[in-house]
């Protein structure tokens, strides 16, 4: 038995809580652990490096110079010369590691996102606007290549830094240490508040982006441009364009300014510690403390103000990790969505597919806010190469029944065979190679019309691709144009018409050769004489196969082996045409619209 199945809702369950979502985050880097070691030992051996440069400073000054030591001094002035060189170098590599690895992860998270989208299921893109989606992958993504990339490696770098400082810092007089390290706790508690203000807005800022981007996939594409032309609504258009940018505007500079003078205000006490520490070491030598050296005191302070770049930016970077945590959800929201239509654990694969068709009592409902089922216990039979035509007015259900088949969407009730095995229980390759659909929604790619066929069966061949062309009778439309079949279709196809569109998608899928075939209303948008052109190509492409044909124009289906009227998600009639007619019923209703329709009266 199969669990009811439903379409896509968003996740019940709320945003993740800080502590898991990092933990989250770190799993993304554990497959490259090796290289971050290295990285850590860079970062290591860099801040050792640097925190011997002050110390060699206190040499010369307090012993090399005072004694008059020539060779000393120029060993140490050597010294400190060959540290900024290794710290040079280190960095260099470090750098290059690091990037790597981010741009690794990055990588990883577009194709986990991807991947997790072409498993959604079909309702999931009929409620979801494709710049939201385009959005999550480019900007949301794009916007984490600082973190991934550079962020983790600042934050062991400084941390080491500040941590190898302060130890040198202690060494040389812990005293003063006391007192450079008095507001830390402080500057932590700024920084933390302004992590999380500038979290919440990077949400708000997020979203905006997102809804940019879907007004410009749609108010751009070809259908677009066509449509705000027609209608006199290309200025509107640009205004509200302009209304979404303005409130992009307004989030970017308040995103960008947000606690930027309480950052001021710390950098600005960083920067005026070493006239406290002067004033500091003053008071005491005066007041009969212990003395300081002047190489000391010029170490101390060199120190400290190595320690002041690395304090900076270790608190600028818990800032900006708590601002890529807004970014970091809402791609884990992409990848929490549950995935309805999967395979199960033990496929079934058929190496011969016959070709029938059962739906057995099915029943199928959108989502659970639905009053009335989409289709209620629809119970027909297709057998091996026979032809079924499904008719009935506009929201009759009669699609959906023929999407259950190659599990676009899977049944609530009931359940859909193919030669006698449950569809959910089949493996996806043997669902693709055993049922294709021709939809009047016809897609093509921006490519050239041989990458637009082949994209039904990779390799095959010239002769193959211009054998299923003339059986769709397109090949001599491709063979006249400038380019042959290397000519590009343009966005969606545009540079052909409807009917040719229409031939080229059939070529596609008879070149993909499937036994069964869905036909979803694929004339139902041409105009009479197109009508009977690549009504041609479907009868050459339905020959020998198991036929679903879902008819809004009724003369497309009177052939058909067997034909059943759906009306409320119910087959309320079934019978051949000269059945139906006869019975005079909804069909024959259907039949006499559909004549007075093709035939105007004359006035």
């Amino acid at each position: 038995m199969h669990p009811a199945s439903r379409t896509w809702t968003p996740p019940a369950k709320g945003p993740e809580q800080p502590p898991a979502q990092v933990r989250r985050i770190l799993r993304l880097f554990r497959p490259y652990r090796g290289r971050l070691a290295l990285v850590g030992l860079l970062v290591g051996a860099a801040s050792l490096v640097s925190v011997a440069s002050p110390f060699l400073l206190k040499a010369i000054l307090d012993t090399a110079i005072p004694q008059g030591r020539t060779g000393l001094l120029s060993l140490l002035a050597l010294g400190m010369i060959a540290t900024a060189v290794l710290n040079s170098v280190f960095g260099v590599l470090q750098t290059l590691i690091s990037t790597t690895v981010g741009q690794r992860v990055m990588h990883d998270l577009r194709t986990a996102v991807y991947a997790q989208l072409q498993r959604m299921p079909l309702a999931f893109f009929t409620r979801t606007r494709t710049g939201e989606v385009q959005s999550r992958i480019a900007n949301d993504i794009g916007g984490m290549q600082a973190t991934v990339t550079s962020t983790a490696t600042s934050l062991v770098s400084s941390l080491t830094a500040v941590v190898a400082t302060v130890v040198a810092m202690v060494a040389l007089d812990w005293r003063l240490t006391v007192v450079s390290l008095l507001l830390l706790p402080v500057f932590v508690w700024i920084s933390r508040r302004v992590g999380r203000e500038r979290k919440r807005i990077t949400t708000q800022r997020q979203r905006q982006m997102a809804a940019m981007a879907a007004t410009v996939t749609e108010s751009l594409s070809v259908s677009g441009i066509l449509l705000g032309r027609t209608m006199g609504r290309a200025d509107s258009l640009t205004d509200s364009f302009a209304r979404e940018s303005e409130r992009l505007v307004d989030l970017e500079v308040r995103s960008s300014m947000a606690g930027r003078w309480r950052m001021s205000v710390i950098g600005i006490v960083m920067a005026a510690m070493p006239a406290v520490i002067y004033w500091a070491a003053g008071l005491a030598i005066q007041s009969g403390g212990p003395a300081i050296s002047i190489g000391t005191l010029v170490a101390f302070v060199s120190l400290q103000q190595g320690l002041f770049r690395p304090t900076v930016s270790l608190l600028s970077t818990g800032v900006e990790m708590q601002t890529s945590l807004a970014l970091f959800q809402r791609i884990f929201e992409y990848l929490d969505l549950p995935v309805e239509i999967t395979e199960p654990e033990r496929p079934v694969r058929l190496e011969r597919i016959r070709g029938e068709v059962r739906f057995e009592d099915v029943d199928f409902v959108y989502d659970g806010r639905q009053t009335a089922p989409t289709l209620d216990g629809v119970a027909v039979t297709v057998p091996p190469g026979g032809r079924l035509a499904v008719v009935g007015p506009t929201g009759a259900g009669k699609s959906t029944l023929g999407y259950l088949v190659p599990r676009l969407y899977d049944v609530t009730g009931g359940r859909v065979t193919l030669d006698g095995v449950d569809v959910r229980d089949l493996d996806f390759d043997t669902l693709s190679r055993a049922v294709g659909v021709v939809s009047q929604e016809t897609y093509l790619f921006h490519a050239s019309v041989a990458e637009n066929l082949r994209f039904a069966k990779p390799d095959a061949t010239d002769e193959e691709m211009e054998a299923a062309a003339r059986a769709a009778q397109i090949h001599d439309h491709i063979a006249s144009l400038p380019d042959g079949y290397d000519t590009l279709v343009g966005e969606r196809g545009y540079r052909f018409s409807g009917g040719e569109k229409q031939r080229l998608a059939i070529a596609r899928t008879i070149l993909r050769d499937p036994p069964v075939l869905i036909l979803d209303e694929a004339t139902s948008a041409l105009d009479i004489r197109t009508e009977q052109a690549v009504q041609q190509a479907i009868d050459a492409l339905s020959a020998g196969r198991t036929t679903i044909t879902i008819a809004h124009r009724l003369s497309t289906v009177r052939d058909a082996d067997e034909i059943v009227v759906l009306e409320s998600g119910l087959i309320s009639e079934r019978g051949t045409h000269e059945e139906l007619v006869e019975l005079d019923g909804r069909y024959a209703e259907l039949v006499r619209r559909d004549t007075e329709v093709a035939v105007p009266v004359a006035p």
